[in-house]
């Protein structure tokens, strides 16, 4: 029974991460149809809370809020009410994003806090899940950041090849300035929010494994150096408008850090091999 309880807590986790990820889409493209998937994505999330919630108060025969764990989960339940409240009545893209990434975090946080489960075995599983889920996620959004990087290079390429007049069967295949530009945008649109669910749960999992978790490792700080870089990516291109040649560049100097933080950066941390 409890590790059915956990199965959904686990699917309940996945189901906002995606919620999250039509939300950045929304927050990206103003897609409407983005906005639509996440908030009912968002709403099953929502009614799957408050089934626990009411499950537990029925358990305990209180309003569970008295401890650490039951704690988080009314926090989360909270956030992802205010988001859904939010997104229908004043509809801020902004806020309703980042109170759902805050919510995606408080969440992991109560789903694999050790104290939630009463077998150790259980805990110790979830933990490795946990630490399997934050690796493909952040694999995940490397392959993204990979593609945007190569649509970026073409991008140079057919740039440079137009600039010199270099007519030929090779600058039409390669595609169209504009077309190479908003692939690489959106693989980048992709790749931004796995990558910071990926590092959230690296985070939880890393406090309750790790002995001596500092946020001075090489590694924490690449992989948020690298979440940095492409983050301003994002503004240069929303913010200030920069199209082109530039976001290009930008574009293949963050992956490369990307490459460094992966090779280099993870031999000299304390805690990934």
């Amino acid at each position: 029974m409890i590790e059915n309880m956990t199965r959904w807590y686990e699917l309940s986790l996945l189901l906002h991460a995606s919620s999250v990820l039509f939300y950045f889409i929304d927050f990206l493209h103003h897609n409407r149809k983005a906005n639509r998937i996440a908030f009912w994505l968002l709403s099953i999330v929502w009614g799957m809370q408050t089934f626990f919630f009411i499950e537990r108060m029925i358990e305990t025969g209180r309003f569970p809020v008295l401890t650490l764990v039951e704690g988080l989960s009314f926090y989360a339940w909270i956030l992802i009410t205010l988001s859904l409240a939010i997104n229908r009545l004043l509809r801020v893209d902004f806020i309703v994003f980042f109170t759902n990434v805050l919510a995606f975090f408080i969440l992991a946080l109560h789903t694999f806090a050790p104290a939630q489960h009463a077998s150790a075995g259980i805990a110790e599983r979830l933990m490795s899940e946990l630490l399997m889920i934050h690796i493909t996620m952040a694999i995940l959004s490397y392959g993204a950041f990979s593609l945007s990087f190569i649509f970026s290079l073409l991008y140079l390429i057919q740039y440079n090849l137009l600039k010199k007049k270099k007519w030929g069967k090779r600058l039409l295949r390669l595609g169209d300035l504009a077309k190479l530009d908003d692939m690489s945008y959106i693989l980048n649109g992709i790749g931004l929010p796995i990558l910071l669910l990926g590092l959230l749960l690296g985070v939880v999992w890393a406090y309750m494994k790790v002995d001596h978790f500092s946020w001075y490792d090489a590694k924490v700080i690449g992989s948020f150096s690298v979440l940095a870089a492409y983050g301003f990516y994002f503004y240069k291109r929303i913010v200030q408008g920069v199209q082109g040649k530039e976001m290009a560049f930008w574009n293949i100097g963050s992956f490369l850090f990307l490459l460094v933080n992966f090779f280099l950066f993870g031999t000299l941390s304390q805690f990934h091999f």
